[in-house]
Formats: C-alpha cells, structure tokens, sequence
C-alpha cells in the first residue's frame, strides 16, 4: 500500500543552474539545458534510469512553437520509456507536481527542471499574452508598465519611495557579487526611466538560463545527499485575473500560500524571493512578515538574473542549496507568474540539525 502523503518526507538533493546570459545564439534549448542536468545528475550519482518521475516546466510563447518541451526530452533521454508531466509554467510549478507524485507514493524520487531563452524575442510583449484577452491585452500593457503601476501605487501609499527602491536593486545586486552563475553582479547606478517610477536598475535583466533539481524521500534523501533540504510545506495561489479589482499594494494569495506552507508557524532565517522588480519585494515582504533579521536574495535575486520559467525554480534551488552547505536552518522560497504577482508559490524548507 502506497504511504499517506503524511508520511511521507520529501527533500530536494540537488541543485544546478546554467550561467545565465543576455544571448545564447548559439545553443537550442537542448544544448542549454544538458549540461545542467548532468551536473544535477552527477551530485548525486544518479542516472536518468534511476528517476521515478520527471517533470519540466517552460513556455511555448517564448519558443515560439507548439509542443516545444518535446524537444528538451531530447536531453533527458526518453528511451525507455519514462514518466513524465509538463507545466506551461516556471518549473517551480513543476516541482509542485513532483513533490506531490512523491508524496501520494507514485514515486520515490524526481527530476525537475525549467528554462527559457527570452533573448530572441520581445518579452516584454510575449508577456502581455497571459493578460486578460478581452479587456486588458488588446491593449498590450507590458511588464514593465504593469510593474510601474505597482510601484507607483506603493509610492502614493506611502510604503516605499524611490530612494528605498535603489537601496533594495543595490542590495540585490552586490549580493550577487559572489555568485558565479548570476548575469547581473555587483551595484551599479539605477539608470534612466524605464516606465515611471521605474529605472533600468529596478528592473530585472533579460536573459537565458536552466535550472535543475532532484527530489526524494525519507532515507532514500538521506543516501543521495549530506544534509537534504526537507520540503516542510508548499502551497501556491491565485490573485483575481482582473488588475482593476486587485489591491496592488498588497498580495493576499503570497500570504495565504505562506500560511498553508506553514512560513508563519516559525521564523525563517533566509528568504529567496522571486521578486523581478524592487518594489514587487516590498509587496512580499509584507505578506510573508519579514523582518529586518531575515536574509533576503542573498543569492541576487531575480534582479541579478531572471530567465523567465526558470527564475522561480532557481529561488527554491537557492534556498536548497544554502541549508546543504549548513548556511541557513529554515528557508522560505518564493516564485511568482503573471502580471504584478498574480499568482504566487511559497516552501518552506528545513535542515536537519
């Protein structure tokens, strides 16, 4: 009889990530994502063999072609025949429905991972197509527009200024000095407007980039990694689909995601947040309640690289990656989709003391 999902606990073991970079001509999604998923592999002596569930997540809109992911099965190799999901999602999404399969049983350990190549389009205007159809997208608002309205309602709210917006990209990005694989590293000046109140520097740079991790369970966890990143809880939510009736100021499906995940029932001490821009970090560190004392992207954040349906991932991948190195005993992970944090995922992770 499979376990009850309560009985059942599930680490991530693993984590990868390309060198994320403004271009990558040169390589298909295939060549960008392979080299990732055998470092994932080889951290833990797996081979592809040996996964019991495979799950991915990317976009069509960015590949510019239907059933796109087909193509990066390529790299993981589906011959014999393996199981296998895909979300039209950041892969954090994927990891959503991997840490489930292992929870009901179905499985014992899984490969996840996401990518995205935005450099051969605009993505600015790829991502007005996931707005409403009817009222909002014939008009294609882009991101950045949509961005500066948030942060222009903070402002007038009183929550945040433009001087506290440079302080958190600057935060960000020196952050990010020490990190190998980030596109965007160290400080640098907040630049020319992009969309009022926002400048270059509160925005996140475009890119490509691949993420990977691996999950697994209870002792089986225990033999594929020293100090697993035990998944404490996850949950993720949705705000209205119309801009007009949300409260930008604030993200009630970020709070009550970190509720169900069980963020609130102990202080964390690191928070990887996938915030592509300065004030959308003001907005969720008011939902998830965190202090001062927390450490916040110490990795660089989504404002140091963000490759669009993988940049959620890499915010759990990062947070993984501090407690097996022993740096943090309790981390929250956040990623985020859609237009002003419209939909929101929370984790909470632990290491065994």
């Amino acid at each position: 009889m499979a376990p009850t999902p309560a009985a059942r606990d599930v680490a991530i073991v693993a984590f990868a990530q390309s060198d994320h970079r403004r271009r990558t001509d040169e390589l298909s999604e295939v060549e960008l994502l392979m080299p990732v998923l055998h470092q994932v592999l080889d951290a833990t002596g797996l081979k592809t063999s040996d996964i019991g569930f495979t799950c991915s997540g990317s976009s069509d809109y960015l590949a510019g072609r239907a059933f796109s992911f087909t193509m990066a099965l390529d790299g993981v190799g589906a011959w014999p025949p393996i199981s296998e999901s895909h979300v039209e999602m950041d892969g954090a999404w994927a990891l959503y429905e991997a840490w489930v399969k292992i929870l009901t049983g179905e499985a014992d350990t899984a490969l996840v991972y996401g990518y995205g190549k935005s450099s051969p389009g605009e993505v600015r205007d790829v991502l007005t197509r996931q707005l409403d159809p009817y009222y909002v997208a014939p008009l294609w608002p882009d991101s950045v527009a949509l961005a500066a309205l948030q942060a222009q309602a903070l402002i007038d709210a009183g929550e945040t200024d433009e001087p506290a917006l440079a302080a958190v990209a600057a935060r960000s990005r020196e952050a990010a000095s020490g990190n190998a694989h980030a596109q965007v590293r160290g400080s640098r000046p907040q630049g020319d407007y992009v969309v009022h109140p926002l400048r270059t520097g509160d925005c996140p740079p475009i890119g490509d980039g691949a993420a990977a991790v691996i999950l697994a369970a209870g002792d089986r966890a225990r033999e594929l990694c020293a100090r697993p990143a035990w998944i404490r809880g996850m949950d993720h939510r949705i705000e209205a689909h119309g801009l007009g009736v949300r409260d930008l100021t604030d993200s009630p499906s970020t709070r009550l995601a970190g509720e169900r995940a069980g963020a609130f029932e102990r202080p964390v001490d690191t928070a990887e947040l996938h915030a592509p821009f300065t004030s959308q970090e003001v907005v969720l560190r008011k939902a998830l309640r965190l202090g001062d004392d927390v450490t916040v992207n110490p990795s660089g954040g989504a404002l140091a690289a963000n490759p669009v349906m993988a940049a959620g991932l890499v915010r759990l991948g990062e947070a993984a990656a501090r407690i097996h190195r022993g740096e943090s005993d309790r981390a929250l992970a956040h990623a985020t989709s859609g237009p002003c944090l419209q939909q929101n995922l929370v984790a909470v992770l632990e290491g065994e003391s």
